[in-house]
């Protein structure tokens, strides 16, 4: 089967070495334009391009999917579908109404339940239990279009937004594999998605990662996780940032919120609205990621210190 695929990330590229290996025929592959990045800031090719070029795959970058350029070699490729992941471009219905079977997103959610930027974060601070992958026919909305198939996984304990990814990444990968060839061949219908149910995943902004100690202790753990990579979790002590990378909540400890109740080797306890946080992994700003004992070497709390100040 002859396909076009447009995607940018990592989670993107490891469904396109899916489709490689799979054997179809990826006539051309679409990303984002190569972007500064890293402390140097130089530009930088996304992960489908450089898993593109290792397999010497056509490669084109568009700025935008509404110029005559673009539609014309997408015309040019004979694609049955476009399959998408992670893209980061809107698709015109020039596009979408370009291709036989139609352009086929990768998304990662159980659809309804968090359309849009973030859904994997999202998912994580709202506490849910499980979430997944939802293959779907995209139209003009942001993720409304009907899906094909969807498959679950329980969202773990300790799930960062990063461990989910890789475990969302592979799931979704296998889907498209499995999903496109039935498409194609009219033996898997989508099925309208349900009016009840909807939200949002919007995108994440810098000042949400800072940690609420005024919430429970469960919150907080939440905000750790799914801020784990990116853009990472933080909190203010002695009005420096310091980022907060691994915790756990516990229901014991009271005190103030934000204040430290404990440190040993094993971890700084920080009272939370109800129960306490007790932080395993963290960076101070231009440091590097250090266990609780690493950082304790150089830190010496004073009785009721607080974060967030």
């Amino acid at each position: 089967m002859r396909i076009a695929f447009a995607g940018t990330p990592a989670f993107a590229a490891v469904a396109l070495r899916a489709l490689i290996g799979a054997r179809f025929d990826v006539a051309l592959a679409l990303t984002q334009p190569d972007r500064p990045a890293g402390r140097g800031l130089r530009k930088s090719a996304s992960p489908v391009k450089q898993l593109a070029s290792s397999y010497g795959l056509s490669i084109a970058q568009p700025q935008t999917l509404r110029d005559e350029k673009i539609l014309a070699q997408l015309r040019s490729l004979g694609a049955q579908a476009m399959v998408v992941a992670a893209y980061g471009l809107i698709l015109p219905s020039a596009v979408l109404d370009l291709f036989p079977v139609g352009c086929i997103n990768i998304h990662a959610s159980l659809l309804p339940r968090w359309r849009g930027a973030a859904p994997i974060q999202r998912a994580i601070l709202a506490g849910d239990r499980e979430t997944g992958i939802s293959i779907m026919r995209m139209e003009q909305g942001l993720d409304t279009g009907p899906v094909y198939l969807t498959s679950s996984i329980p969202i773990l304990p300790d799930d960062s937004a990063g461990s989910l990814h890789d475990r969302l990444a592979t799931l979704g990968a296998r889907c498209i594999v499995e999903a496109l060839p039935r498409i194609s061949k009219g033996a898997l219908a989508p099925v309208p998605q349900r009016t009840v149910g909807i939200s949002y995943a919007h995108k994440i902004t810098k000042p949400e990662a800072a940690i609420d100690w005024e919430r429970d202790s469960l919150a907080a753990d939440r905000q750790v996780r799914a801020f784990n990579p990116s853009p990472g979790a933080f909190s203010l002590l002695r009005h420096e940032p310091v980022k907060i990378w691994r915790a756990f909540a516990a229901d014991r400890g009271t005190g103030a919120p934000g204040e430290i109740l404990g440190c040993g080797p094993d971890g700084i306890e920080v009272a939370c609205g109800r129960g306490m946080l007790k932080i395993t992994e963290l960076q101070k700003a231009g440091g590097i990621r250090l266990s609780a004992a690493e950082f304790l070497r150089g830190f010496s709390p004073a009785a009721g210190e607080r974060f967030g100040s």
